[in-house]
């Protein structure tokens, strides 16, 4: 399996994880937006055998008050049923993290699954003191510091992009 940047060949197959990977086509359909109106975003595809068998996108929050901060949200992460529970999302994770490290990001924020996220180094997200625009579990709601420290003194509200308003 190969972990590597999407490229514009990659959509349908992208559309088509998503769809399959959720109950409706709401996310395959974010990340379709997403994909031109959110800038700069990170958007990996898993690939095994020549077949996309996983999708992930990273792209720009707002924390309220803090302009100066370059935080990235995770969302949507998809892996074509067959292939779920196999390592796929946890490489898509891994090397989406990287990524956004290399970008100059310095933290990124996830709502999904607290069995799943911490693993990974992410942390309910009350502990920075930082809340989601939307109302949300709070064990649900994380965060992971890309750079030591760097949401030190740091506490408000995320602002997803505007797309994420459709979903």
């Amino acid at each position: 399996m190969v972990i590597r940047a999407e490229e514009e060949k990659d959509r349908s197959a992208v559309h088509a994880v998503n769809a399959a990977a959720f109950d409706t086509a709401a996310e395959a359909d974010l990340v379709d937006a997403l994909r031109v109106q959110a800038q700069p975003a990170i958007s990996l595809v898993a690939e095994d055998g020549g077949e996309i068998v996983g999708h992930i996108l990273f792209s720009p929050v707002s924390l309220s008050g803090r302009t100066d901060l370059r935080i990235m949200g995770l969302a949507p992460m998809a892996v074509a049923p067959a292939h779920q529970r196999t390592g796929v999302g946890s490489a898509l994770v891994r090397t989406g993290l990287e990524r956004c490290r290399e970008q100059g990001f310095g933290a990124v924020v996830v709502l999904g699954h607290p069995g799943f996220y911490p693993r990974f180094g992410f942390h309910p997200s009350t502990r920075f003191g930082i809340d989601s625009e939307y109302d949300v579990p709070e064990d649900a709601f994380m965060v992971v510091e890309l750079r030591p420290d760097y949401l030190r003194g740091a506490s408000g509200t995320i602002s997803y992009h505007a797309a994420f308003g459709s979903v």
